[in-house]
């Protein structure tokens, strides 16, 4: 027994119960004041014990990863369920310490300029296309979908973020020329030059995602009235009548907000419009989970709406409308767990045992991360003008009722 681990989880489990197996072979039992979840976990080595000590944050997804961390009576989803919630409370000084160091560092973390920002990218985007086939929806749309009941089905649910978006647009008319930045596999470009008329340019740094998307737009016939280009928001030249970003402003890099929001104003027309779909967190600005930053997203971080409003009020743009979308995303990841745990061993075949089990790993924080601790999505809409937008959400629900 790690007697510093032990004397860490005594005040860790606040809620809930954890059962502990040593590498030594002996037990321990860790029981909150209050109920919860119950859990269990085995450690093969001391080497783990000292680091989850240490660095809880880095070293439990690297030894669920390497197998030195064993769910024991329930799942990894559980395990991290009690776990997580946990970590909601103070009380454990190293993490504390830790989270406080990444803080002050995380402007260098986060520090994402244009060759870095390309690196990250490639990190997690240009993996194999063939991953994401094995539990996104029809369309390969990687961001939160939008289950206006409830009960729909992933490719129904994406469909309507679509479509929900759109409608916060205002594509009133055909020809609209429209910019995508992080276009992703191009299924929003697609859908806005097929169902909308527009004409769209969809940016990337993704060769990966690249190369997918401009097949797409030939596979469609709609090469005319779509093009998709590796380029970094930076580096545009052109005004658009609207801009729309899904699930790229997390990897901007809190340093470069009020540089990306200045972009923004700078590419839109006079009476343009631009919605933002991103992660983040309800509650003060923090940082990026370390193992999630190492593997997953580097440079990436899911921002307080503060951060996001104060670049905003920089750059002089209006916010004409923000919504937040709570456990839509949760729901989300739900359905892709469960596809991507059936299809486990074609990821393996394409990579290897431990890349599935990090990638499981991903899913599941990731799911729990909008269940107990606090992520949401919101949608921001901007505009240069004061009177650019409808005086009151009206036209938004009467797009979305012809869809």
């Amino acid at each position: 027994m790690n007697r510093l681990l032990d004397r860490i989880l005594k005040s860790f489990i606040s809620a809930g119960q954890l059962s502990v197996t040593w590498a030594d072979g002996s037990q321990s039992v860790y029981k909150g004041a209050v109920s919860g979840p119950s859990a269990g976990m085995a450690l093969s080595n001391h080497q783990i014990e000292a680091a989850l000590a240490l660095n809880p944050g880095l070293a439990f997804g690297e030894g669920y990863m390497d197998g030195a961390i064993t769910p024991l009576g329930c799942s990894l989803y559980q395990l991290l369920d009690l776990l997580m919630l946990n970590s909601m409370s103070p009380g454990h000084l190293p993490a504390q310490i830790a989270e406080g160091f990444r803080y002050v560092c995380r402007k260098w973390i986060q520090f994402n300029p244009v060759k870095r920002s390309r690196r990250n990218v490639a990190h997690h985007y240009d993996l194999d296309s063939r991953l994401y086939q094995l539990f996104l929806d029809k369309d390969r749309q990687y961001s939160c979908a939008y289950f206006r009941r409830g009960d729909e089905t992933l490719d129904e649910a994406q469909e309507a973020k679509k479509h929900h978006i759109a409608s916060k647009l205002l594509l009133n008319r055909p020809g609209l020329e429209v910019l995508d930045i992080g276009c992703g596999w191009g299924g929003m470009a697609l859908t806005l030059a097929r169902d909308y008329g527009a004409i769209v340019t969809g940016i990337t740094l993704s060769q990966e995602q690249l190369d997918v998307a401009r097949q797409r737009a030939l596979d469609e016939g709609l090469q005319g009235q779509v093009r998709f280009e590796m380029l970094d928001y930076r580096n545009l030249q052109c005004r658009f009548d609207r801009i729309v970003s899904v699930g790229m402003f997390e990897h901007v890099g809190v340093s470069h907000y009020e540089q990306f929001f200045e972009t923004v104003k700078n590419s839109l027309k006079d009476d343009g419009i631009a919605l933002i779909h991103s992660i983040g967190r309800n509650d003060r600005p923090g940082t990026t989970n370390p193992w999630l930053d190492k593997y997953i997203f580097p440079g990436g971080y899911s921002p307080a709406l503060s951060e996001v409003f104060t670049a905003v009020e920089k750059s002089g743009l209006w916010v004409t409308d923000c919504e937040i979308l709570r456990l839509h995303y949760a729901k989300t990841i739900a359905v892709w767990r469960e596809r991507f745990a059936a299809n486990r061993a074609k990821a393996v075949a394409l990579y290897d045992e431990r890349f599935a089990r990090m990638f499981e790993f991903y899913l599941d924080a990731a799911e729990l991360s909008f269940r107990v601790q606090g992520h949401m999505n919101f949608q921001i809409q901007l505009s240069r003008g004061i009177d650019t937008v409808p005086l009151t959400r009206d036209y938004m629900s009467e797009a979305e009722a012809k869809k």
